[in-house]
């Protein structure tokens, strides 16, 4: 966003640091999002332990989940994390359903950690890591950020640690799925989910704490 008279605006924050921190607090959706996007797999890992129905199972996380997207509209507020979550059971509904297999549930999140994995790593390779977008979308340039070598190497290692949860989990995961261990795969869904994102930004926050780089706003280019 531009103000009237003068440079894009940085939303109040005087360093490229608190800027980041910001924006990925934003990811989070505070304790209430991380709890609706673990509901689903808790649910479904629970009942397949118990019963191994999947049928019940799926339609059990499905219905809760659809209950707590009516209580989100009901508040009028934020359904983001609850509409990502009931994206992601639908998903896993559909792949199971095709194969008849439980374990099936959790492939679409190996699939989708192993290419979150290879963007993240290929954006650095390339010298564009794909955490500089976010800062440069912000300042009023999307691309202007990658001319500043320490913002540059910031980024790089703030798209790393983002990478490491998904590289961990295709890792542990991957292997669980290969010989059928569905509880395992729930359970290590569940650790290895906002748990291990949480631990993921707290290293980026102790990251951004040790440094202050000054925002310097981007002028837009003459043409």
């Amino acid at each position: 966003m531009t103000a009237p008279d003068g440079p894009p605006t940085t939303d109040a924050h005087d360093t490229v640091e608190q800027l980041v921190r910001a924006q990925l607090a934003k990811a989070l959706g505070g304790r209430r999002g991380i709890v609706e996007s673990a509901v689903p797999t808790i649910l479904f890992t629970l009942s397949w332990i118990i019963s191994h129905d999947l049928r019940a199972s799926l339609v059990l996380s499905f219905v809760v989940t659809v209950g707590l997207l009516v209580l989100r509209l009901a508040q009028r507020s934020t359904v983001q994390f609850v509409v990502n979550a009931l994206f992601g059971i639908g998903i896993a509904a559909l792949f199971a359903s095709r194969s008849g297999e439980a374990r099936d549930v959790f492939l679409p999140g190996i699939l989708y950690n192993g290419g979150y994995a290879v963007v993240f790593i290929v954006s650095i390779v390339v010298g564009w890591p794909l955490l500089g977008f976010m800062i440069g979308s912000v300042m009023g340039d999307p691309t202007a950020w990658h001319g500043d070598r320490g913002l540059v190497r910031l980024c790089s290692q703030l798209t790393w640690i983002m990478a490491l949860p998904c590289i961990l989990r295709v890792v542990v995961q991957y292997p669980l799925y290969a010989t059928d261990h569905v509880a395992l795969l729930g359970t290590s869904k569940i650790v290895l989910g906002w748990p291990l994102q949480i631990a993921s930004f707290a290293i980026m926050a102790w990251l951004l704490g040790r440094n202050h780089t000054p925002i310097d706003p981007i002028e837009p280019q003459q043409a």
